[in-house]
């Protein structure tokens, strides 16, 4: 299909194709993988050190300990934002920084930052959840979906 399309361009246009494929950024798409790859990790790390530390100083369950780390974790990735560090953080991870929970503190923030020239109710209220708004939507949504399919395998003696 490619070799069609080419047969079809007029010289003008594949001279025009040449010119481009060559000046054409290459993008170090390895060493991008292993920067996501390694910061992502590196961020998981420190959410799983945040919940030993739970543990073990206030004597938290590992069925309980989930919501304080979660909280720390956004808490630290909105602070890391208002800071402008995050922003360095994320240019050089890239998708690895986007790990769910701190990607998530980073969005609603970034946001806040934003709009706060607009006001407090107008600016940040308004535009703060405008992404983080659907995040909760289809968590919520999901949560439901999966307790739904939990009790009625359970009602009929699946698990």
């Amino acid at each position: 299909m490619a070799n069609e399309k080419r047969k079809k361009l007029t010289p003008v246009q594949q001279e025009y194709h040449l010119f481009e494929k060559e000046r054409e950024t290459k993008r170090p798409v390895l060493k991008n993988c292993v920067r996501a790859f390694l910061i992502g990790g590196l961020i998981c790390t420190i959410g799983q050190a945040i919940s030993y530390l739970y543990m073990y100083f206030f004597d938290f369950t590992e069925q309980t300990v989930g919501n304080p780390t979660v909280a720390t974790m956004v808490f630290i990735s909105m602070i890391l934002t208002g800071l402008g560090v995050y922003d360095r953080i994320a240019q050089f991870a890239g998708a690895g920084s986007a790990v769910p929970v701190t990607g998530f503190g980073n969005a609603v923030i970034s946001a806040a930052i934003e709009h706060r020239t607009e006001g407090f109710v107008l600016g940040v209220g308004s535009n703060m959840f405008k992404l983080a708004g659907s995040v909760i939507l289809f968590g919520t949504f999901s949560a439901f979906a999966v307790a739904l399919v939990k009790t009625i395998a359970t009602k009929w003696g699946g698990l």
